[in-house]
Order: C-alpha cells, then structure tokens, then sequence
C-alpha cells in the first residue's frame, strides 16, 4: 500500500485536529504523551504502530530524513483502539531526544508554531518489533505490513 491515507480516524481528547498542544504534554509541561484513540482500522489489521514527527523541525539528517521524530510505539495489538495518557505500555522506540519513550513538542524559541503529526499505522501482521527503533526505523520495517494509517495534527509553540 505505501504511505497513504486511509478511512481510518485518529483523536485526542486532549486536543482537536488542527489546533494547540495542551503545555501538559510538551518538554515545557509533564511532558507525557497525550490520551489517543483511533477507529475504522482497515479488515485484516494484525497490529498497530504510531509515531510523533515534527516535520517543522530546521533538521536534516545525513541520511536526508527531516525534522524532528518525538515518539515511536510499536508491537500494540489489534485489538487495542488507543492509548492512555502517559502510556508506559507496548514497545517504545527511540526519539530523536536519543531516549526511549515519548519526548513532547519544543520547538526552537522564537522559531514560532510547529506542526507534530501523530500517526496510527495499521498493518497486516504482528511483527514483535525489538525495541529502540528510530522512527525511520520502524517505518522501513513496517512498511511491508502497512494497510493503514492517518494522522492527527497539533500545534505548538514555545513560550
């Protein structure tokens, strides 16, 4: 399938589509990971992924990938349809903090509003990922498996 959107719906109870990053889960706050929930994964889906990317980020990789990666989750099984707040559940991979579990928004100061894209990949097989996978990581791994996915967008900016 590739990377491409499908019917399935990703949310937060913390904050809608499109609009401000709650402090609470920002490195300026607790910095814990919001309460997601996700529906309509695609027939077949075996297991769930879901990542935090900051593609605002004013970094380039050697190796060409951009941005910033917050959060990797992996190994969550099919019938689980969102996570809690502060989850210490599934495996985690490592943020671009070079740490394992979720690392909030912190955008540059003064470097204005970021975008932070969470993403809930649904795949065709339950793969029991290692932990420690970097966000390109994973998706490399994944991809083969991947049969859906969409995304929430949230903004923050640094006070």
């Amino acid at each position: 399938m590739g990377f491409a959107l499908s019917a399935m719906s990703l949310s937060s109870s913390a904050f809608e589509q499109g609009g401000d990053i709650p402090e609470k889960y920002t490195g300026e706050g607790a910095d814990v990971s919001p309460p997601l929930s996700w529906a309509d994964a695609p027939e077949g889906t075996k297991a769930f992924a879901v990542i935090c990317h900051d593609p605002d980020a004013p970094l380039v990789s050697p190796v060409g990938t951009y941005g910033f990666g917050h959060w990797a989750l992996y190994n969550i099984p099919a019938d689980v349809n969102g996570l809690e707040e502060a989850t210490g559940a599934y495996t985690s991979g490592t943020s671009d903090f070079g740490k394992p579990g979720y690392g909030g928004p912190m955008p540059p100061p003064g470097h204005g509003k970021h975008q932070y894209y969470f993403w809930v990949l649904a795949l065709s097989e339950a793969l029991e990922l290692e932990a420690g996978l970097s966000i390109m990581d994973l998706l490399r791994r994944v991809e083969p498996s991947l049969i859906g996915m969409n995304r929430l967008v949230g903004v923050y900016q640094r006070s």
